[in-house]
């Protein structure tokens, strides 16, 4: 076998597997890391399979093409894979050949967001402890918002509703603690109307249990600092740190001085 076409083939083939990773990069941009815990063997797949499907065309076409055009082809064939497939989402007569193509492409890709999504999940709910109370859950939301509200762009933060997510949270967490506190049923309807976040319908049902009504609240702000945590994930900022109650620091400090 002729050395030099073994190293053209080679360099053919890693330019084609990093053209497909920087592709898939861009295409998750926004949504996810794909090479994350969960999700790192389908995007590794995704580039392997897209990377040496092109440089297997490149290749195929050597005899046609001079070396540096049949590598050249090799770099770039992952992106006509990418814009293909993009195109097939936007094109409403898709044709069954396009589709028939590109299937294995759009399974792997299916997966993959599915597993992107999953890491997100983990990734949010390591930084909200279900043990918190409504304080120190509220605490979290504000100190959450203040670091991605620093990190994210003006279009971003409206994008991602980051004030309104807050605003929510705090909301609902103040009628929780007024139940916390043992108001009057009478008192805890009067606020459930003084926030757009609060006046609905389904808060009302559970007026006769307050108990309960507790607890719905409680879910759901807990719900709405996820969404604002997946919003600092989604923009890139996974080094967030996770937060700590004063209440919490102050014994585990206390602890540490024990030992």
């Amino acid at each position: 076998m002729d050395p030099k076409w073994v190293a053209q083939a080679a360099l053919t083939v890693g330019l084609a597997v990093i053209s497909a990773v920087v592709f898939l990069l861009l295409r998750c941009q926004g949504r996810g890391r794909p090479f994350g815990p969960a999700g790192w063997r389908l995007a590794l797949t995704v580039s392997l399979l897209t990377g040496g499907l092109s440089a297997g065309v490149a290749l195929a076409g050597h005899a046609l093409l001079d070396d540096a055009l049949a590598t050249v082809l090799g770099a770039v064939a992952p992106s006509g894979l990418w814009l293909s497939q993009m195109r097939a989402k936007q094109d409403e007569r898709r044709s069954l050949g396009r589709e028939v193509a590109t299937f294995w492409l759009v399974s792997l890709l299916t997966r993959l967001d599915q597993a992107m999504a999953e890491d997100e999940r983990v990734w949010c709910e390591k930084r909200v402890d279900p043990s918190w109370n409504v304080y120190e859950l509220s605490l979290a939301a504000a100190r959450y918002h203040e670091r991605i509200r620093d990190r994210l762009s003006a279009d971003d933060r409206r994008r991602e509703r980051v004030h309104a997510r807050l605003d929510a949270v705090e909301r609902r967490l103040d009628v929780a603690a007024l139940i916390e506190d043992g108001a009057a049923r009478s008192l805890v309807a009067t606020a459930l109307t003084l926030s757009r976040h609060t006046r609905t319908p389904r808060y009302e049902r559970y007026l006769g249990n307050l108990n309960r009504l507790h607890g719905v609240l409680r879910h759901d702000a807990e719900n709405d600092v996820l969404r604002l945590l997946a919003a600092a994930y989604r923009a890139g900022y996974r080094s967030l740190p996770g937060y700590v109650p004063p209440s919490r620091a102050r014994a585990g400090e206390r602890a540490i001085r024990a030992r």
